[in-house]
């Protein structure tokens, strides 16, 4: 890195967080703190008697977070807290089994530039690139095509960007052994999916947030794609199985479910789940985050910061006994 680049990193942005008191929004506050950003929370005024979420914004008070209210339904409100910032990052959920609201986004881009003040935008990414996903299974690519409208959008608005693909957040992958709808290891058994041989990534949600925030300043990261790959974290599911049993110190039982058997019983869910289920079977039935080569538009996030300590799928998993 140049000493001009380094100098850039040295003055921390103003960071602006939507949807901070969501799974990984509230994980983007803490480090923004702690990396030393003048963090600001939006909240909503339809926020009501809520109380958790209120409970949880006056903790980020008392942390040194700004609040600032605003919604997305009131343009004005959205322009004026952007102009507080330098740096924005939005974290409302892209899940259909919580409430998928990718689109809602838009908003937030014509207040950026409206404003035109932002020398950075982080939108609602988080998981598997959607430009690799375009030849996607529906219902699930309504996901990846919806972020797509996003990305193009800021384009379209020339918003200087940072997208961020951290592949598998390891709460909802490894706790549940990389089983769709579990989320605490079994010591009993455990369902291969296909041959289990798949490799996925898998990221815990405080690293995600860590290295989100490090890039926010970085001259590298500037309109190209962060992706989260601890080296370390690439395996697959027959990997991890084996690393909770070494833990545990039993062998599961194991029954495997092939894809056909997959896709049958995913057609049987509501909407949501099938979405879910989809990326599923893209991840551990196709193996489509190792599946591709991290061009010129990206950057690789344990290769720019080699000093963060990420947890590794063993450190993760041993919250679990």
């Amino acid at each position: 890195m140049s000493e001009r680049e380094r100098g850039q990193m040295e003055m921390k942005s103003k960071v602006l967080i939507t949807g901070g008191t969501g799974y990984l929004g509230k994980r983007l506050v803490k480090a923004s703190l702690g990396q030393g950003h003048e963090t600001y929370v939006l909240y909503r005024p339809e926020i009501g008697v809520d109380i958790e979420k209120v409970q949880m914004l006056l903790s980020f008070k008392e942390q040194g977070a700004h609040l600032v209210q605003g919604s997305f339904n009131d343009r004005q409100s959205l322009v004026n807290a952007v102009r507080l910032v330098d740096v924005v990052i939005c974290a409302i959920s892209g899940v259909h089994i919580r409430s998928h609201q990718i689109l809602l986004q838009l908003k937030l881009v014509d207040a950026i530039k409206e404003a035109g003040n932002v020398k950075r935008f982080l939108p609602s990414e988080f998981g598997t690139d959607p430009a690799k996903m375009e030849n996607a299974m529906e219902p699930g690519r309504v996901t990846f095509d919806d972020k797509m409208v996003v990305r193009k959008a800021i384009e379209d608005a020339g918003i200087p960007f940072t997208y961020v693909s951290a592949n598998c957040f390891a709460g909802y992958f490894l706790g549940g052994l990389c089983q769709p709808g579990h989320i605490i290891p079994s010591r009993e058994h455990v369902s291969i999916l296909g041959s289990g041989e798949e490799k996925a990534i898998y990221v815990d949600e405080d690293d995600i947030a860590t290295y989100t925030i490090m890039a926010v300043d970085d001259p590298r990261t500037l309109n190209k794609t962060l992706y989260i790959l601890p080296p370390r974290n690439i395996l697959s599911q027959r990997e991890v199985v084996q690393i909770w049993e070494k833990l545990i110190g039993k062998e599961l039982r194991k029954t495997s479910i092939s894809s056909e058997e997959f896709l049958a019983s995913m057609r049987e869910q509501d909407y949501a789940e099938q979405v879910g289920l989809t990326h599923y079977y893209h991840v551990c039935f196709e193996g489509c985050l190792t599946k591709f080569e991290i061009g010129d538009e990206g950057e690789e996030a344990s290769k720019l910061y080699p000093k963060v300590k990420y947890t590794t799928v063993e450190e993760y998993m041993k919250r679990y006994l």
